[in-house]
């Protein structure tokens, strides 16, 4: 990209706002959407889903942007208030929530992604921005919008269209698109089934070619839900009542716009299943991941908790993320992702676990009367789950898949809001059987523990 391409591009992005969607009842990865939003979903030790859009507006220059929330959002808003915070030499770049609200003009909920942004419309009209970048919450990419931005201006386009190839088999699964030779978009088809249909919608060999795909691929342009919008587009697409844009507005807009595609070839995933998460998270522990928190230029931000590093104590640990504040004391770890402030005790194992970790140490809030403490006890094996934050797994406790059908997703759970499993009878144990488990506790949100602590004790794991 030239001097004056970069210039242009990069102005026409600093008058860019982003939206970006908080997500519904996120029922598929429930039960870790019981108690928060899809993108407040922990990820990586120690990020969220949102950090993943934000970060990539960050890192492009889009420094306006707004998360649209409805459903189990307060641990998401505590997420987003304590996250981004612009210093005063940024005037005007901000991270807000709009939230679903009553009005004198309408009452409901949003009915859907496209409604969601019209009923927000008024604020974004209040400024002068040019464009608008719709996105989703809850995915995990890497993708320049310098790129995206860059290829907008050039097309002339009205509405660009970030877009996937797939093979034939994830094709009906997604919203196809279809271009010409200029990567308009002259087709689009929900989830397509009929063999005759997909077949029509193959990216035709020349621009599998550009692409330097196999000329003789089935290989098909899936919409990842990613939208850049010119202002007056965006008012004309949203002056109807449709309710989605997948559905609705997408298909309408092509018919009447300048729609292009924005062909991506990164990962990308959908982080919209218990499988779908576990798969991405434990991915990160490979020794080259499909997505990677270490590429230079694409950082990922998340909120700073001023944690001590890590303490292993003669643990062995092959294929691991391990986040900020841990303590592991001679467990063994292969394939997992640990959380912040996670304690696995001695001889815990652990294979293929995606440990969330905790929102605060022991010492700040004593375990309830014969609950064992948070982390993981001694002599625990867990394989194949996930356990969530400020779970409290006692000694001696088995969580596994075995027996269980290959296509369960289980939860495991106890009274009292916390989720563990101590043994009556310490010598036998106490099997669990899940296929990815799910181990959920009770969350607090870390601003209250630590508003609490405040009070509590002067010495605290984070100020």
């Amino acid at each position: 990209m030239n001097t004056s391409k970069k210039a242009r591009t990069s102005d026409a992005l600093g008058r860019t706002l982003g939206i970006i969607m908080g997500g519904g009842a996120g029922k598929r990865l429930f039960p870790l959407t019981k108690d928060r939003s899809k993108p407040a979903v922990p990820l990586g030790g120690k990020y969220r889903l949102v950090d993943i859009p934000i970060s990539n507006c960050l890192n492009a220059g889009v420094r306006d942007m707004y998360v649209l929330t409805q459903f189990n959002s307060v641990s998401l808003h505590q997420h987003i208030s304590g996250t981004y915070k612009f210093d005063i030499f940024s005037a005007g770049s901000f991270v807000e929530i709009l939230a679903a609200q009553q009005t004198p003009t309408g009452a409901g909920w949003y009915q859907g992604t496209a409604d969601a942004v019209r009923q927000n419309l008024r604020y974004f009209l209040e400024r002068p921005w040019d464009y608008f970048l719709i996105l989703s919450g809850d995915q995990l990419y890497q993708m320049d919008f310098r790129e995206l931005m860059d290829g907008h201006l050039a097309t002339e386009a009205d509405l660009t269209i970030a877009t996937l190839p797939v093979a034939r088999r994830e094709a009906e699964g997604f919203g196809i698109m279809h271009t010409d030779a200029e990567r308009r978009i002259t087709r689009f088809v929900e989830k397509p089934a009929e063999p005759a249909v997909l077949d029509s919608l193959r990216i035709p060999p020349e621009l599998l070619s550009e692409l330097d795909i196999e000329s003789g691929a089935e290989r098909y342009q899936a919409s990842m839900g990613i939208y850049l919008f010119n202002r007056d587009v965006l008012e004309r697409c949203l002056d109807n009542d449709f309710e989605d844009f997948g559905k609705h507005v997408i298909p309408a807009a092509i018919k009447n716009h300048r729609v292009h595609a924005h062909i991506f070839q990164g990962y990308w995933e959908d982080i919209g299943t218990i499988r779908s998460f576990f798969e991405a998270n434990l991915a990160l522990a490979e020794l080259e991941p499909p997505f990677s928190f270490y590429r230079p230029g694409a950082t990922v931000y998340a909120r700073p908790r001023f944690l001590p590093a890590s303490k292993i104590n003669s643990a062995t640990i092959k294929r691991a993320v391990v986040s900020d504040g841990c303590i592991i004391t001679e467990a063994s770890l292969e394939r997992c992702v640990v959380g912040i402030r996670s304690i696995i005790d001695s001889g815990a194992v652990l294979q293929n676990v995606v440990i969330m970790g905790a929102d605060f140490y022991e010492s700040e809030s004593l375990p309830a009367p014969g609950a064992p403490r948070i982390g993981i006890g001694r002599n625990t094996t867990i394989k194949d789950a996930i356990v969530d934050k400020n779970a409290r797994i006692g000694e001696r406790v088995v969580i596994s898949p075995e027996g269980k059908p290959q296509d369960h997703d289980g939860e495991v759970k106890a009274e009292d809001g916390h989720v563990f499993e101590e043994p009556r009878q310490p010598q036998r144990g106490a099997e669990v059987q899940l296929a990815p488990a799910a181990v959920r506790a009770e969350e607090k949100d870390e601003d209250q523990r630590l508003e609490q602590a405040e009070h509590r004790q002067p010495e605290r794991a984070e100020p």
